[in-house]
């Protein structure tokens, strides 16, 4: 694990797999996510594939910059964005937390990245591929969205577990990472590995407050379906068929509003990255920043 403090006072917390001098993926974690939702089995398999692999804390995350105190009135929030209320102000959008990667690979001295988001994170790079283009060579939404209206919604139950306080009890935290199989995958869910997950989680970094400032975030940055319009980096989206935080639809619009994207739908995916599924994912990140780089080889 190490640290580096960008130009905005933000303090990022990272940990490198793999050899600088390969290729960079930079795995982008989705809303309240440490960097230990990307599996580290995951980011040795990409590393093995020939990938320099940056895993990170979002700030109001894990071990990176909280932003103590800093209040987030939700219910205006939500009326602003959907209801046709007054604009809220709140402490950072998606570009902020878009600008805090870019900062982390700048800071590393990496050149174009490709940069991989779930979730959040899928939102987060595709800010990045409108607002920092010339930094990527290629860019993967996974489980992730426009934020359009009507696309990606999750269903009530989903919503519900999503939204739901976290007991500040260790086992009763624990114990309540099972109701994440409302939006994993049915096939491969595991309760016993998502309390293991739970367990690491907690006894790492447990910081409940910067969840309401994560979803403020998300909640004013809007659509972004006119500005993908516009995207020139290359995209694949991946969705999985069981999601139901972010319906499949998320996905589906990403890759349809997205300049020549790529969409991969799989089957026995939900809001999760099954193990029995890293393989073709792993697989599926290299071939694309592979072709990416070719492509823009061609037209250089």
């Amino acid at each position: 694990m190490a640290r580096v403090s960008l130009p905005s006072g933000i303090e990022i917390e990272f940990e490198e797999f793999g050899v600088r001098s390969d290729p960079t993926v930079l795995l982008v974690s989705g809303f309240t996510s440490q960097l230990l939702g990307w599996d580290e089995g995951l980011c040795h398999e990409l590393a093995a594939s020939g990938r320099h692999v940056i895993r990170f804390d979002n700030r109001d995350v894990g071990l990176s910059s909280h932003l103590d105190g800093q209040a987030v009135d939700v219910e205006a929030v939500f009326n602003a964005t959907f209801f046709g209320g007054d604009p809220v102000e709140v402490p950072y959008t998606l570009s902020d937390m878009a600008a805090d990667a870019i900062g982390l690979v700048d800071a590393l001295d990496c050149e174009v990245v490709d940069a991989v988001g779930v979730s959040m994170g899928g939102m987060i790079v595709q800010t990045m591929a409108i607002e920092h283009p010339g930094r990527l060579r290629s860019v993967v939404s996974i489980m992730s969205t426009t934020g359009g209206p009507g696309v990606g919604l999750p269903t009530e139950a989903a919503l519900e577990q999503l939204l739901m306080e976290p007991p500040d009890n260790r086992e009763e935290y624990i114990e309540s990472s099972v109701g994440a199989k409302v939006w994993s995958s049915q096939r491969y869910f595991d309760p016993q590995r998502a309390r293991e997950k739970a367990a690491a989680n907690f006894d790492r970094m447990f910081y409940p407050e910067g969840a309401t400032r994560q979803y403020a975030a998300i909640m004013v940055s809007g659509d972004r379906t006119e500005a993908l319009k516009s995207v020139t980096v290359p995209m694949l989206v991946i969705h999985g068929w069981d999601d139901t935080l972010i319906h499949p639809s998320g996905g589906e619009a990403t890759a349809a509003v997205v300049p020549g994207a790529s969409l991969l739908m799989l089957d026995d995916m939900g809001h999760d990255l099954p193990e029995p599924l890293w393989p073709e994912i792993v697989n599926a990140i290299v071939e694309f920043g592979d072709s990416a780089n070719a492509h823009t080889s061609v037209n250089t």
